[in-house]
């Protein structure tokens, strides 16, 4: 029994942490909200991230990408590790990533070996949509944009769950006590 018990306190003490890796992804708390658009610049001498940004200010850019529901991610490599930031539509949304973030993000993504930058478009579902490298290939916020526009239209509407409102207590007669409804109103009838 007490070698069961410290092979289970083991195999938790190992796995806990690579568990929690996946709990820090920034990925996740976009589902349904947002369609997160990666950029990760696996050379720090290629321009594209650079090229990206600036598109992104042009203000027919900017627009079309707020209105898909758009947020960017970007991870550069530098001697220290990986650094990584979010941009959103609403100011106060952007931050840097912590170390730990940009490392399950990195693993989230699954790049395997490679160089130059990767684009990569992830749907509301969390999937990765769209995929690019340049080089070869170039980068055009065009083709990122007509995926969006090409998804399902059961993907376009995927919004997260919707939390309930407590209902407001009934009113009642004057000198009840809150929250008790009046014992002479009457059931009220539900619409199909």
């Amino acid at each position: 029994m007490l070698i069961r018990s410290l092979t289970l306190a083991t195999l938790v003490a190992f796995t806990g942490p690579l568990l929690a890796a996946d709990d820090i992804n920034p990925l996740k708390q976009d589902v349904g909200k947002a369609r997160p658009l990666v950029v990760v610049e696996l050379d720090s001498g290629n321009p594209a991230l650079a090229t990206l940004r600036k598109a992104l200010d042009e203000p027919a850019n900017k627009q079309s990408f707020e209105d898909r529901n758009m947020v960017l991610y970007t991870v550069s490599f530098t001697s220290i590790g990986a650094e990584g930031e979010k941009i959103a539509k609403d100011p106060k949304d952007n931050k840097k990533l912590a170390p730990p973030e940009t490392n399950a993000l990195i693993r989230a993504l699954k790049l395997g070996a490679g160089s130059g930058t990767k684009v990569i478009l992830m749907g509301k579902d969390g999937e990765k949509k769209l995929e690019k490298t340049t080089p070869p290939d170039t980068i055009n916020l065009a083709d990122f944009f007509s995926a969006v526009d090409q998804m399902p239209q059961a993907e376009k509407d995927l919004a997260p769950p919707a939390v309930a409102e407590p209902a407001a207590p009934p009113a009642g007669k004057a000198g009840a006590k809150a929250g008790k409804a009046s014992k002479s109103a009457a059931p009220q009838q539900l619409d199909d």
